[in-house]
């Protein structure tokens, strides 16, 4: 039998975390494993109980979820974290995806699209609200790419990359390429040490920063 997702709010509003708890609790396939009024809480929480997937506000009493995503990636490497947030400026968002956020969404969107979005960040993919997405690409357009890193990546790790930066999961990405998941972690791997980042977001836009993509 599959597990459930576990999932663990971070959100300082109780009637939305609440709501939240709800609806992703009361959804067969998922659990709520904790629920936090702040980041200093959830820390605390995930020594004991690490989730799956981490929903995280950005406008936290005390440390904010830009510094809580940063930090989580120190201190739980490979934990999946998904902003979830009413804030779309350009700023918070490129903090956030380089912070390490696999994925931006607002909180106006509908229920259904939340779980599926949980559910493919929890696959390997890196989930955006359609306006967020939109924004990403053009924040991506403005950039003046210097090529000079062309060539630190192989051709199978730009591959990969490209993949990634098109939304695929490493399941998909194995797929597409006809091999494995674990060749493609082992290509990934490759990739965050030459790019000197920490996570799949953070890669691709460094990439397009630097003008690999």
């Amino acid at each position: 039998m599959t597990q459930p997702i576990r999932v663990a709010l971070v959100e300082d509003q109780r009637q939305t975390r609440e709501g939240l708890a709800r609806l992703i609790g009361g959804t067969p396939g998922y659990v709520v494993t904790g629920e936090f009024g702040s980041m200093e809480d959830a820390l605390v929480g995930f020594e004991s109980a690490t989730p799956d997937v981490v929903l995280l506000d950005i406008g936290l009493p005390g440390m904010t979820g830009i510094e809580g995503v940063r930090r989580l990636g120190r201190e739980f490497p490979g934990l999946p974290v998904v902003m979830l947030t009413v804030y779309d400026d350009n700023e918070r968002i490129f903090e956030a995806v380089c912070g390490g956020a696999c994925g931006y969404l607002l909180k106006d969107m509908l229920p259904t699209k939340l779980l599926d979005a949980i559910r493919e960040v929890h696959e390997g993919g890196a989930p955006l609200s359609p306006d967020v997405a939109r924004k990403v690409v053009t924040m991506f357009q403005r950039v003046a790419p210097p090529r000079h890193e062309e060539h630190r990546l192989s051709p199978r790790e730009l591959d990969v990359l490209k993949l990634f930066a098109a939304g695929h999961s490493y399941k998909t990405a194995a797929g597409a390429l006809s091999l494995s998941e674990d060749t493609i972690r082992f290509h990934i791997r490759k990739i965050y040490d030459k790019l000197h980042v920490h996570s799949k977001s953070e890669a691709v836009l460094r990439a397009f920063q630097s003008g690999l993509l």
